[in-house]
């Protein structure tokens, strides 16, 4: 089939290099042109494993083309929109301008019975709005197609999706768009992908409440944390004790710094101001909460690493592991470690970061702090060490081999992602999040 992809940051780019993986013809469109410059060599402009190989494999075989003209959209029978749907600036609802400037766009250059399929995180009422437009203007059928990628395996949970969802109208028009969207997705289907097709609201709301969920147990258990520290129970025994129920599940129940990113945070935002809008915010109330842990947890770290320094951060040398929100990722939005290094450079430690990926998009929102890409020069004679991105790089680094490098012996783990009996056997002061 021929595809087209309008918007081509994260999501838009894996898109549409997956769907040639999966035997189709794309054309990415993107108001970026170095953006577009890069892809169309071949070169990703963020990091994500798996994707710098299908790009280019996409590229060679010709079925895979960018471009910042519009026009080029001409000829798809499918356009996926994959915009990004930011914070208000302010506010707590989602910006909404990229996604209809997208569809503005996109219109004059649809045939009748072309289909139009979101991707984009959208507050609940968008699709059935922008549906109008798109029928009246152009005779093309919306859909709703949310996305479900980790960063990290998006390129997997692209071709290899664990579910799919279809918002569609009703009738005929419901039934074409399902059928089209199966085509799309032949391979996820044969391998009998579990598939939800429902209405435009259900499909917007499935991503949200699945992120607000996700928020949720994550700030639970980071809770729970707290009351760890102060009874002196381990959260990291109770998380596993839990775990074990069926109901409950282990995922998403690692205490520490909490979450961040470009999802989850203005997600449960957008939610809850949706919610509001809709005269139903009493119902989402909780969310609040969820992000105020998440929050909180920022603050206990840097109150930790304070602590541990006896009161007074000013000239000591703080090295902090980790930039990115979560490992196999460059992303540094809304990320807890940029964040908590930002702080204790604000209280004028000296900061030195490292991270494998992200320390080219940290310079670039904070170029006051100190980086390096040699995590031995973050360690040398730093008065404390402060994990907070749980890299395999930093959870396999040898606990004797760190103390002969650093002045101070003072270790804190702010994903509970080391051995703490390993570190302190090797003499180290041991202090995770939630763990006595």
């Amino acid at each position: 089939m021929k595809l087209s992809v309008i918007g081509c940051g994260y999501l838009g780019a894996v898109h549409a290099a997956s769907m040639v993986e999966l035997g189709h013809e794309v054309v990415g469109i993107d108001v970026d042109p170095a953006k577009i410059a890069l892809l169309s060599e071949g070169k990703a402009p963020f990091f994500e494993p798996g994707l710098p190989e299908i790009l280019t494999k996409a590229i060679a075989s010709g079925r895979l083309r960018f471009s910042t003209d519009i026009a080029d959209a001409s000829g798809a029978s499918v356009h996926f929109i994959g915009v990004g749907t930011p914070q208000r600036k302010g506010e707590y609802a989602a910006d909404l301008t990229y996604v209809d400037a997208a569809i503005d766009a996109l219109i004059p250059h649809l045939s009748d019975g072309d289909l139009v399929v979101g991707k984009s995180t959208v507050p609940v009422g968008t699709a059935e709005r922008l549906a109008a437009r798109v029928e009246a203007q152009s005779g093309a059928t919306l859909a709703w197609n949310p996305e479900f990628l980790r960063e990290g395996f998006a390129v997997k949970d692209t071709i290899e999706p664990d579910r799919l969802v279809y918002g569609v109208p009703g009738g005929d028009a419901g039934v074409r768009a399902k059928e089209t969207l199966n085509a799309v997705y032949a391979a996820a289907i044969a391998r009998d992908t579990p598939l939800v097709v429902t209405d435009y609201a259900t499909a917007e709301l499935v991503k949200v409440s699945a992120n607000a969920f996700l928020a949720t147990k994550i700030s639970f258990i980071n809770a729970m944390a707290e009351i760890a520290d102060a009874s002196g129970a381990d959260v990291t025994q109770l998380a596993d004790a839990i775990g074990f129920d069926a109901r409950i599940g282990r995922r998403f129940l690692n205490a520490g710094v909490g979450f961040g990113g470009g999802c989850l945070p203005k997600d449960i935002r957008a939610f809850s101001a949706r919610a509001e809008e809709l005269g139903r915010g009493d119902s989402v109330t909780f969310l609040k909460e969820v992000d105020a842990i998440n929050l909180r947890q920022r603050d206990r770290l840097v109150q930790m690493v304070v602590d541990a320094l006896g009161g007074n951060v000013f000239l000591k040398k703080v090295a902090v592991l980790g930039l990115a929100f979560k490992p196999m990722s460059d992303d540094v939005r809304d990320s807890p470690a940029l964040d908590v290094a930002v702080r204790l450079h604000g209280l004028g430690a000296n900061v030195i970061a490292t991270d494998p990926e992200a320390i080219a998009n940290s310079r670039r929102l904070h170029p006051q702090l100190t980086f390096t890409e040699d995590v031995n020069e973050a360690l040398t004679e730093a008065d404390v060490v402060v994990v907070v991105t749980e890299w395999k790089e930093f959870r396999a680094l040898d606990p004797a081999e760190v103390l002969a490098a650093t002045s101070g012996s003072v270790i804190i783990d702010g994903r509970n992602c080391l051995d703490p009996v390993a570190w302190r056997a090797a003499g180290w002061t041991y202090q995770g999040m939630g763990r006595p």
